[in-house]
């Protein structure tokens, strides 16, 4: 049996109460197809395929894709797609097996080290969100990292993880995990969360400029939100515009809200249009 690589994050979850909370906020049916990040020795596999239409697994390690093409090589509800999931066209893997496209679940132990471009490739951007949204995505991560994902405003959590992904999705604590729950057992705890992607109710009317806003405005935490921003836009106009949305000229950009962070971004979208349309001033000198 392989041995956890520390090189690829590898940490096998053993715990069955953990594995049951996973599988239950999967809320599977038999319609389902779903795609696992990462099965390692597919303890979480076996209890996805019975309750799916399809189950879609993407391993890196070699050792392990022999190991799950032996353990379910029997199984008509399993496809094993060898590789980095990262580089992987999904679309174009699955194009000749038909039973296995389109996966609408994503259900994954992943791991750590890459939380950040897995979840990118699962919702998208802001600037561009997955066109073809999964219905739900639940995952085992890092506790700091899930803390993040569902973290309120004001919270030392929150950041620009928490805004990029709630604005694309709904997120939700499902159960902490302890690192005993794993073997080996990592260095730090974890957590299951759950996502729902969905259209964020008030939408920016410029979705590049918000993701622009966000990653310059949480550039440096500890300062003020106007003076991170004021690269990006004049000072006195970026005053008007806290004054206007009545948000404090002190305010940190951990404690804007998700819907104030579309507002001011719609307020400088309308604001730099209008500055656009406006006639160049005449020259009125005497020759």
């Amino acid at each position: 049996m392989p041995r956890p690589r520390k090189r690829f994050g590898q940490h096998w979850l053993r715990d069955p109460q953990i594995l049951n909370q996973i599988l239950a906020a999967a809320e599977l049916s038999d319609t389902d197809r779903v795609l696992e990040i990462g099965p390692g020795q597919g303890v979480l596999t076996k209890g996805l395929v019975p309750f799916t239409q399809a189950v879609v697994a993407v391993e890196v390690d070699r050792d392990l894709v022999r190991q799950l093409q032996q353990q379910f090589q029997a199984s008509e509800r399993f496809h094993l797609i060898a590789g980095d999931f990262l580089d992987i066209d999904l679309t174009a893997a699955l194009a000749d097996y038909p039973n296995f496209q389109s996966p609408n679940k994503v259900v994954a132990n992943i791991p750590y080290y890459i939380t950040g471009p897995i979840l990118e490739k699962l919702l998208g951007r802001i600037r561009q969100p997955n066109p073809h949204p999964y219905e739900s995505i639940v995952l085992l991560v890092q506790k700091e990292v899930a803390e993040r994902l569902y973290a309120e405003p004001g919270t030392k959590a929150f950041n620009g993880l928490s805004v990029r992904v709630q604005y694309l999705a709904d997120c939700e604590l499902i159960c902490p995990v302890p690192a005993k729950a794993f073997k080996p057992a990592p260095k730090v705890e974890s957590a299951v969360v759950r996502l729902r992607p969905r259209p964020f109710p008030q939408q920016a009317n410029n979705p590049k400029l918000l993701d622009t806003l966000v990653k310059q405005g949480f550039s440096q935490k500890r300062k003020m939100l106007r003076n991170n921003l004021k690269s990006l836009v004049d000072r006195e106009q970026l005053t008007h515009i806290f004054e206007t949305m009545d948000i404090d000229l002190r305010v940190r950009a951990e404690q804007l809200s998700i819907g104030k962070w579309v507002g001011l971004c719609n307020h400088i979208e309308a604001l730099t249009a209008e500055s656009e349309q406006s006639p160049p001033p005449q020259d009125i000198s005497v020759p």
